[in-house]
């Protein structure tokens, strides 16, 4: 497999629903979405979360049971810098809360991933184009199969995690660590929701840009980077998992493989887009997702303009205390009262143990002690205790627990952001997993079963349209 047309195989492999056939889907035609035309390209890849013409047996081997919503389940938005130096991948969640493109007044608003089951892919497009006022030049559209197909045509594909996963929706089951994982057991990390810390659709998206980020990487070390005639027959074989639109041809997906492909990590970025409401209810759509609106404008505006949307402070704004995890869901056991009242001032959820604490304090700055699976929530805790010892304890039952030693304790104010922990603006070198390499042997456990053979070899929310 070439390396020239990887990139572009695995955004449009990145989806959650059925495929439907290869004819193309034409996105030229559609209404009017105020998308206004400006340097590089924009392509929009979708994923369609329909259980059409999948069997039985299909639904149970790759974990898809339960009723689709013939909408789009994974958006990803490429843009092509006009020298073809820079890739931004920008992610867009499927709850996101928008205004449908059309002419009917008043107004529809609702889930992004419903304008597909109002109009297909015209109406998505359309859609998009007047969410982000930027103009789509090509539309890309896959499912479940297609993207298990491809994982498996390209040797598998690489799936990390730091501590282990476990979604009964999915399927998921892995241990820490790298797994090298074929198409199913890649789908079932992709699509996992419920999960550890980082529930919800922006953990889910972050996955499925590792995985396109990891594979990139390891196909780009093998140096199969051939000429325009094989990258032609590598786009050949991928148009039989993928539609396009009418505006799309072999030449297009060749141009945009072959500049894909000779991109250096530090200039493909990949965000998703920045959230200011994660729960926001709307009668008859159900929960959805709010974006911020100063950051989102910021980002597409970026886009517009052909800039880089890493660094931009108007897009990811810099905490002077960040925090990893929010200080609301993490409980903390403090031997100090005046500490204590200051975490809890805070946002953190404290329990003053000072009445027990022993009445000569050790020398030293604050312990910090946690349980295990407790990790990012005690460095929440140490930001917001600067100088501390943090030490992993596994006899404790659960949460965090500090000790206050002989040292003044100074106790900061942090800022935690969601749309940094799951999507904050990220070149490619920084996204790649470090873990090491685990061995699987479970599909379910992001196996290699037919596939890990050619793989070892060199080459948010609820309700209508958002059902999972």
């Amino acid at each position: 497999m070439r390396r020239t047309a990887v990139a572009l195989t695995l955004l449009t492999a990145l989806s959650c629903g059925s495929f439907a056939g290869s004819q193309a889907v034409s996105a030229a035609s559609s209404p009017a979405g105020g998308g206004a035309g400006g340097p590089g390209t924009n392509i929009l890849v979708v994923g369609i979360d329909s259980r059409a013409g999948l069997s039985a047996a299909e639904k149970r081997r790759l974990h898809v049971g339960g009723k689709g919503c013939n909408c789009t389940d994974v958006m990803m938005l490429v843009h092509l810098s006009q020298n073809r130096r820079r890739a931004s991948i920008v992610s867009i969640p499927r709850d996101s809360y928008v205004e449908y493109a059309g002419t009917t007044a008043p107004a529809r608003s609702g889930k992004i991933n419903g304008a597909y089951a109002i109009g297909g892919g015209p109406l998505t497009v359309a859609t998009v184009e007047k969410a982000t006022g930027l103009h789509i030049d090509h539309y890309l559209e896959t499912g479940f199969t297609g993207f298990e197909q491809t994982v498996n045509n390209l040797g598998g594909a690489t799936v990390c995690t730091d501590t282990p996963l476990k979604d009964e929706n999915s399927g998921l089951d892995i241990g820490a660590g790298r797994h090298l994982a074929d198409g199913n057991g890649a789908l079932r990390y992709v699509r996992a929701r419920h999960v550890n810390l980082r529930p919800g659709d922006l953990g889910r998206v972050r996955r499925q840009q590792h995985v396109v980020n990891d594979l990139l990487a390891r196909l780009s070390a093998e140096g199969s980077l051939n000429g325009p005639i094989s990258t032609a027959r590598t786009v050949r074989t991928l148009l039989k998992s993928v539609r396009t639109d009418a505006r799309t041809g072999l030449d297009d997906l060749v141009r945009i493989g072959w500049a894909l492909g000779h991109l250096r990590a530090d200039r493909t970025e990949f965000a998703t887009v920045p959230i200011r409401l994660f729960d926001h209810r709307v009668p008859g759509v159900g929960s959805t997702l709010v974006w911020d609106e100063a950051r989102s404008a910021a980002l597409w505006s970026a886009l517009g303009a052909d800039r880089p949307i890493t660094g931009d402070a108007r897009i990811q704004p810099v905490a002077e205390h960040p925090a990893p995890t929010d200080p609301a869901r993490i409980a903390v056991r403090v031997d100090d009262a005046d500490v204590a009242a200051a975490l809890r001032g805070n946002g953190f959820v404290v329990t003053d143990t000072s009445p027990t604490a022993p009445p000569l304090r050790p020398q030293g700055p604050p312990v910090i002690r946690y349980a295990t699976g407790q990790e990012e929530n005690a460095a929440t805790v140490a930001a917001a205790l600067p100088g501390s010892r943090v030490q992993a304890d596994p006899d404790l039952d659960g949460g965090v627990e500090i000790a206050v030693g002989s040292r003044p304790v100074r106790v900061d104010t942090v800022t935690y952001d969601r749309n940094v922990a799951d999507g904050a603006p990220v070149t490619a070198d920084r996204l790649r997993c470090t873990t090491a390499t685990a061995t699987a042997t479970d599909p379910a456990q992001a196996a290699t079963t037919p596939a890990q053979t050619a793989a070892t070899r060199p080459g948010g929310g609820t309700g209508p349209a958002g059902q999972r």
